[in-house]
């Protein structure tokens, strides 16, 4: 489809777990606790190449347009499926349409060919999608222990023979959060791999038939995962770092916004004092005409004539 995936294969790496792909930046930023998982994200998807991806829990959509991206620089003939109900919850918080608007603008103008936006709860998109299907499930919903064990014991039967699931949240362990609990126990049952930067990632080979890098991935890992982790997280902590460079500068353009439209509210209101000045000093200009006139008849023979006419007329008023 372009260059990356050339790149890709003329830039091999000496380590089974590192590729060109990891060194890519998304095009999409957005606020996200998931920033620090982008580089893996890129392997993942290069190393699998997925034909279906399903994501559950999509909030502002950073790590499914990491997905997405990587699907189009790799030329993949993939689906990709976000479901979400975009609303919030308690855990992630509560927002209004201008979120899911977001999400669906960019998917739209630029995955709209193979990335579907399944609004509603998970359970509710299970008859949409195939048993036996998903090569990559990520799940990123709710985060109580009970919340994250419904949701992977329901879509375990639409992963393939080639699965590969991610949890996020491993290493957050605040009050509400559990999925460290569900972590400990399912990665005793599968081949996984876990890092610990950016609030933790699990990934989980629960595919028979997992393809050949995935399989160097978890024995490198179980070989000595600390390079792994350790390479992830200065590639991570590299795109946060972009992220709050992208952030400064959409504050920077705000503020230039709100500069340029007080500058403007400035010269109008300079404008409409002038504007009033100028309307006093030709209020005063035509008091002083009037006061020059009534001065000049006060002074006049006539008005002095009349005088004692004027004055037997107020005292018959009177």
């Amino acid at each position: 489809m372009n260059d990356s995936a050339d790149t890709t294969r003329a830039t091999p790496s000496s380590e089974p777990w590192l590729a060109a792909s990891s060194y890519w930046k998304p095009a999409h930023i957005t606020i996200s606790a998931w920033l620090g998982h982008a580089p893996f994200a890129f392997w993942l998807v290069d190393a699998l190449r997925p034909r279906s991806i399903v994501e559950l829990g999509t909030h502002f959509g950073f790590s499914y347009f990491v997905f997405c991206e990587a699907a189009v620089r790799l030329g993949l003939d993939t689906k990709a499926y976000a479901l979400d109900t975009w609303h919030g919850d308690d855990q992630a918080g509560l927002y209004g349409e201008e979120v899911f608007d977001s999400v669906n603008a960019i998917n739209n103008s630029e995955y709209s060919s193979f990335s579907t936006l399944l609004r509603g709860y998970f359970d509710d998109s299970l008859s949409s999608i195939a048993d036996g299907s998903v090569d990559l499930l990520h799940i990123d919903g709710r985060h109580g222990f009970e919340d994250v064990t419904h949701d992977f014991t329901a879509w375990l039967p639409k992963l393939s023979n080639r699965g590969v699931v991610i949890f996020h949240d491993i290493a957050e362990h605040q009050e509400g959060f559990g999925v460290w609990r569900f972590w400990a126990s399912v990665k005793e049952q599968y081949p996984a791999f876990e890092f610990e930067h950016s609030h933790g990632l699990g990934v989980l080979g629960v595919g028979q038939d997992l393809p050949q890098k995935i399989q160097a991935f978890f024995a490198a890992g179980v070989q000595s995962p600390e390079p792994v982790r350790a390479v992830y997280k200065r590639l991570g902590l590299e795109i946060e770092d972009l992220a709050e460079l992208h952030n400064r500068a959409q504050q920077a353009e705000i503020l230039a916004i709100k500069v340029a439209a007080s500058d403007a509210a400035l010269r109008q209101v300079q404008s409409e004092l002038r504007e009033a000045r100028t309307r006093v000093e030709s209020a005063e200009a035509d008091g002083m005409g009037l006061r020059q006139q009534l001065l000049a008849v006060h002074s006049s023979t006539s008005w002095a004539v009349t005088r004692p006419f004027r004055a037997i007329r107020a005292r018959l008023k009177s």
